[in-house]
């Protein structure tokens, strides 16, 4: 195997996807395929473990896809985003990194420059490069697992915002709520309500024991819906039924040419058909509805966003 070291030899991107429970990585070649992978448990409630945890994933990652040490770009897609003003972490459901100059603190380890991006940003990127998105002039990506984020990519470039919070629609209240909704669950951001507490995965699995008094899991409750459980299936109706109003305020907002789902809960196969039409009642347009399509990475959408950053 070459050694892919030379200054005029094409440029290698690496990845970074961190997660609360596990950081992956993945170098992109040139072509956009995969040159190496490496993934491992993420630490928690230490910003200096994960800085060194990241810096070993690289390291791992040079040596795997026989790349000279620094000379491949740097890309992290994290919980949360950095302020455009002060540098330092908001917003991240890892809290422990809020408040910190993360960004910095990888620079000066890695001893290169590095781009951060919200995850879901990452997402969205690497679905409209060469994904289900691809081709599309607007793609919303959205991410229903543990968590719920969104990102938006326009004309193949994300758009953060002036203050780098463009798509967060998880944290926006449910839209055209119905009065059993009010004021909805406490969220971790400190409001009631949000997106975030109806539609991701762990939001499921509470709504359905709030119901029902029966504590399932989001997989236990597919099941259970699959083999004909109404109770199970009265949830996953509730679910899609405040998933697509969200995704309809959205397309209100921005007139998007394709969503695409993300996160565990795009593996629901029964929302591709359900959300188009749920969505129809609350659209300002009488066409088509954008498509709502499942990703073409899965899983590895998060480490190729996160190399793409380096255009």
């Amino acid at each position: 195997m070459s050694d892919h070291s030379s200054a005029s030899a094409p440029r290698y991107r690496i990845g970074i996807d961190l997660g609360g429970t596990k950081i992956a990585g993945a170098v992109l070649a040139p072509d956009g395929s995969i040159a190496a992978e490496h993934r491992i448990t993420a630490p928690r409630e230490d910003v200096s473990r994960t800085v060194a945890a990241i810096a070993g994933i690289v390291s791992t990652l040079e040596a795997a896809a026989r790349i000279a040490p620094r000379a491949a770009t740097v890309g992290i897609g994290m919980p949360g985003s950095p302020s455009p003003a002060t540098g330092l972490v908001r917003n991240a459901n890892s809290t422990w990194l809020n408040g910190t100059a993360f960004g910095q603190q990888l620079e000066a380890t890695l001893g290169r420059p590095v781009r951060l991006a919200n995850d879901a940003n990452c997402f969205a990127l690497s679905e409209a490069v060469d994904g289900a998105g691809a081709g599309s002039g607007t793609v919303f990506g959205v991410i229903v697992g543990t968590g719920c984020g969104g990102g938006i990519v326009v004309d193949g470039k994300i758009l953060v915002g002036r203050h780098g919070i463009a798509g967060e629609w998880g944290h926006c209240p449910l839209p055209w709520a119905e009065a059993t909704e009010h004021p909805g669950p406490k969220c971790w951001c400190g409001r009631h309500g949000c997106m975030e507490t109806w539609v991701s995965g762990p939001a499921l699995a509470a709504d359905h024991e709030r119901t029902t008094e029966h504590a399932l899991t989001g997989e236990a409750i597919v099941e259970a819906a699959n083999r004909g459980d109404p109770a199970a299936a009265a949830t996953l109706d509730r679910h899609a039924s405040r998933l697509a109003r969200g995704l309809a305020m959205i397309a209100n907002i921005l007139d998007p040419d394709v969503i695409v789902l993300g996160g565990g809960l795009s593996k629901l196969t029964h929302l591709y058909e359900a959300l188009p039409r749920l969505m129809k009642p609350y659209m300002l347009t009488g066409e088509a509805n954008p498509r709502v399509v499942p990703p073409r990475w899965g899983d590895a959408g998060g480490v190729r966003g996160a190399a793409w950053l380096w255009a």
